[in-house]
């Protein structure tokens, strides 16, 4: 399996059995894993999205959105309960427009969910750490 480093951005390739194990890059030794959503540009994402074989969950969001920012807490504790199974980024729309526009985002916050590059589902709205765990396990098999 092919992970993108969230320090360095070197691919690292991993045996899907070592996920667990808290690996780290061969690289820069940091850790693979953080247990915290990455923040991604357009470089960095595409990164994930075409190299990295790990489902990413994508949070679209900007810094004015109330209900953005009320989940933000949840999103990064959900990322604690479901890496290494996949990776969770986030995208500030208002910083980077053109993403938004490239993936279609209407309202924000948006959760959209890709493996393999290709978008499997996506929700609007703000959910609790619970619900965002519950909508990706019910999402991703």
């Amino acid at each position: 399996m092919l992970l993108p480093c969230p320090h360095c951005h070197t691919l690292n390739r991993l045996p899907e059995e070592r996920l667990a194990e808290q690996p780290v890059c061969g690289r820069c030794k940091q850790p693979l894993f953080t247990g915290q959503p990455l923040e991604l540009n357009a470089s960095t994402l595409a990164l994930h999205l075409e190299r990295g074989e790990l489902p990413l969950l994508v949070d679209f969001w900007a810094p004015w959105c109330g209900p953005c920012r009320m989940m933000a807490p949840a999103f990064a504790q959900a990322a604690t309960h479901l890496e290494p199974a996949l990776r969770l980024g986030k995208v500030n729309t208002e910083a980077l427009p053109e993403l938004g526009a490239r993936y279609a985002i209407r309202s924000i916050p948006t959760l959209v969910l890709f493996q393999g590059g290709k978008e499997l589902a996506r929700q609007s709205g703000a959910l609790s750490e619970t619900q965002i765990i519950q909508w990706v396990r019910s999402q991703h098999r």
